[in-house]
């Protein structure tokens, strides 16, 4: 009897001791499950700051390049066809360049917007955190080859960026010449120590228009006024603009060459990782 009923116990226990409750749905355990703050976070973690940053400067440069060379180009123009060559023949050929480099400049925006957000794109697929919330990958030889052409291209565009910087600041360098003339004038006239007739600016040796061009240079009272345009105004101001422009480019692509970099160093390392674990 003793043993009958422990028996009869033990049997009637036994359903009570793994008895599964099914969970009911919608109702999520707060212990299984990461809160919006441990999300929030991860996410934080999966972001590269340092594409990130590059593609905002990047962006920025380029606009401030594109469209403050472009207006400053057209009211150096204008400075030139009233003031400098009144003749159209002789700066005939100055403003097919000068039309030219504003074709030019349209497509340097175009590239380096779809650029950028390639790059920006790469950054987000070849970061660590990203890795973690998405699973581990395989690395392909595709893969490596393309951070690798993004590393070569990165490169040759920031040697590229360095001539253009070099290449907005003579403009730069021209119109502070004309200013300082004028500034020297105004000095001069201030003082009244000795008359500005003598001081003049000639164009010509620069060589953006042809000797023979007429009158080719300003003196005075006319170098003065040319000074107090609203074109020469902003044309100076818009040049110093496009190079600190051209300047913030050229750091971006520098941020944008250790960031490939680095991204063609994780991809390489992570593909010697999983040749090492097949064996």
């Amino acid at each position: 009897m003793e043993i009958g009923r422990y028996h009869w116990m033990y049997k009637s226990s036994r359903p009570h001791q793994y008895h599964h409750v099914p969970a009911l749905r919608g109702n999520i355990s707060p212990l299984g499950n990461q809160g919006c703050f441990e999300c929030c976070i991860k996410c934080l973690g999966g972001v590269p700051y340092a594409s990130l940053v590059a593609t905002i400067l990047c962006f920025s440069g380029v606009a401030l390049f594109c469209g403050c060379g472009h207006v400053a180009l057209t009211g150096t123009v204008s400075i030139l066809e009233q003031h400098f060559s009144t003749n159209t023949s002789d700066h005939a050929l100055l403003s097919e360049v000068i039309q030219l480099m504003q074709y030019v400049i349209y497509g340097i925006a175009s590239f380096f917007f779809l650029y950028g957000i390639i790059l920006l794109a790469e950054g987000f697929y070849t970061t660590s955190a990203v890795k973690e919330l998405h699973g581990e990958f395989k690395t392909t030889a595709c893969g490596r080859c393309i951070s690798g052409m993004f590393v070569f291209l990165t490169y040759v565009l920031g040697v590229a960026w360095l001539g253009v910087f070099g290449f907005s600041a003579v403009p730069v360098f021209m119109f502070y010449n004309i200013w300082s003339s004028c500034e020297v004038i105004k000095s001069l006239q201030t003082n009244m120590t000795a008359s500005g007739d003598q001081i003049c600016v000639d164009i010509r040796q620069y060589g953006i228009i042809p000797w023979n061009a007429i009158p080719g240079r300003a003196c005075g009272p006319v170098l003065e006024n040319i000074c107090n345009t609203n074109e020469f105004y902003m044309s100076y101001h818009l040049f110093i603009v496009a190079c600190a422009g051209a300047g913030a480019t050229v750091i971006a692509l520098l941020i944008y060459m250790m960031a490939t970099t680095y991204n063609y160093a994780v991809l390489k390392f992570k593909s010697r990782e999983d040749c090492c674990t097949k064996f």
